[in-house]
């Protein structure tokens, strides 16, 4: 009987719960969702309140896409940003996976104080008038490739990609190299099939980094043609310049503002889904060593 009791009790806490989590997470899911439905909304909505939240737009328009679609100022940057965001972040997994697959090297002479150096760099750093210098003496000064070598060494990445990899059997590494495939060999036809997971919680990390950066940008970049989406995004958000590209007079800048925010998280948004289930898995890869 007292176990019967038990179990209800039991069961009861864990129903209360259950309920608690769920009306928690469902405040914190409307919190979330509300600000995003809003700039939806008034990105296609002609009259736009900045104060009022509107879930349906007041009157439908599309021009301020089409706007942004057709502007020289905001479509060049667009790409700015997204061949920056394909090489830094092919640069980065490359960097890090390199890096990563030698550190878990451990016959290798100086393995451990090269990884020491490497968390060293976690905590301290060279600061940024001396990176600066650095990066106007390499002639890297004024060019998009500045932004990258800059953001492609990221040695939290390598970290994490160091604990995906020593989570792989070393018996795969022992039967490759009896049957003679070479370190190079071992890297491309075994380490790196099995880190998909890894290489896709990553990737998406570097991805993200270059796509949202703005201050390097400030810092290094001075020419018009090389700034990215974000600082001409920001550019678009402080104005409130009259629209002369507007053919319709009542259009407000707050549309094109709301819109513009739109195109910026739109890749992004179309990409995860499908890197979802590796990502998820990545995450969560290296947490647990058995």
């Amino acid at each position: 009987m007292k176990k019967k009791f038990s179990f209800r009790k039991e069961y009861r806490a864990k129903t209360i719960f259950d309920i608690f989590n769920f009306i928690f997470f469902a405040i914190i899911m409307i919190a979330m969702i509300i600000p995003i439905w809003k700039v939806c909304m008034d990105s296609v909505s002609r009259e736009v309140s900045s104060t009022d939240i509107t879930f349906w737009p007041n009157v439908f328009t599309l021009e301020a896409y089409q706007i942004i679609f057709s502007k020289s100022t905001l479509w060049h940057p667009f790409w700015v940003s997204i061949y920056t965001t394909a090489i830094g972040t092919f640069l980065g997994l490359l960097i890090s996976t390199i890096g990563a697959y030698i550190l878990i090297q451990r016959d290798m002479p100086g393995v451990k104080i090269f990884s020491w150096l490497f968390m060293f760099t976690m905590i301290f750093n060279g600061g940024l008038v001396p990176t600066f210098l650095v990066i106007v003496d390499l002639g890297l000064y004024d060019t998009v490739w500045s932004i990258i070598l800059t953001l492609g060494m990221n040695v939290y990445n390598l970290v994490l990609m160091r604990s995906f990899f020593e989570q792989l059997p070393v018996s795969l590494f022992e039967a490759a190299e009896i049957d003679g495939c070479s370190p190079f060999g071992i890297f491309i036809k075994i380490v790196l099939p099995l880190s998909k997971p890894a290489l896709a919680s990553i990737g998406l990390f570097f991805a993200v980094a270059y796509w949202s950066e703005y201050f390097h940008y400030v810092l290094y970049v001075t020419s018009q043609d090389s700034l990215n989406f974000q600082v001409k995004l920001r550019e678009l958000v402080l104005t409130d310049e009259p629209i002369p590209e507007a053919k319709d007079a009542g259009l407000m800048s707050e549309t094109m503002k709301n819109a513009a925010i739109i195109v910026n998280i739109l890749p992004f948004a179309i990409i995860y889904p499908f890197c979802q289930k590796y990502f998820v898995t990545g995450i969560t890869l290296g947490a647990v060593k058995e």
